[in-house]
């Protein structure tokens, strides 16, 4: 069964949107492998902070069929699509990656760009797939991550989940 890696991310009521997410991919998925939660500053707008994560999930799901449900889920969730690309939003799931699969596939860009871009999307991926190699570069994530030099500032922060504590924070 493919890997897939998907970031979630939001800036309006974050606990409550992250949960929304985690409880429907917990739902449809027979386990997860859930990063630290982060908070992060708003790249490409003036904005709220966001809180950020990656999660693992192994599925037989299409490309297709996931954008799908996502699409439908970040919807269910309040996400508008009438405003600009870099805005405040409820929530936000993109499809990182699925398996090495490279190009475009029904729509989606694989691997997504944001990964190499992104510290509040590198960092929790090398968090939970540290040996895994970005099926572009040939890189693992965990040296991506040790050799990513922009000004990006992102910090763990407590979150809970089904009543455990899913991730800590730490001092900055």
């Amino acid at each position: 069964m493919p890997r897939v890696y998907i970031s979630i991310g939001s800036n309006i009521d974050r606990e409550r949107y992250i949960t929304a997410a985690l409880n429907a991919l917990d739902s449809w998925f027979d386990q997860l492998l859930i990063s630290s939660v982060y908070e992060s500053e708003s790249v490409g707008f003036d904005g709220s902070p966001f809180y950020n994560l990656v999660v693992g999930v192994d599925t037989g799901l299409t490309v297709a069929e996931l954008s799908a449900r996502f699409k439908q889920l970040e919807a269910d969730n309040g996400r508008r699509r009438d405003v600009p690309k870099f805005s405040a939003r409820t929530l936000d799931l993109d499809i990182l990656t699925y398996d090495d699969e490279v190009g475009r596939i029904d729509g989606v860009e694989l691997p997504r760009g944001e990964i190499l871009k992104n510290a509040f999307v590198l960092m929790p991926l090398a968090e939970i797939a540290p040996a895994d190699v970005h099926p572009v570069c040939g890189k693992r994530y965990d040296a991506l991550w040790q050799a990513y030099d922009r000004d990006q500032k992102l910090w763990p922060v407590d979150f809970t989940w089904q009543g455990r504590l899913i991730s800590r924070a730490t001092a900055r």
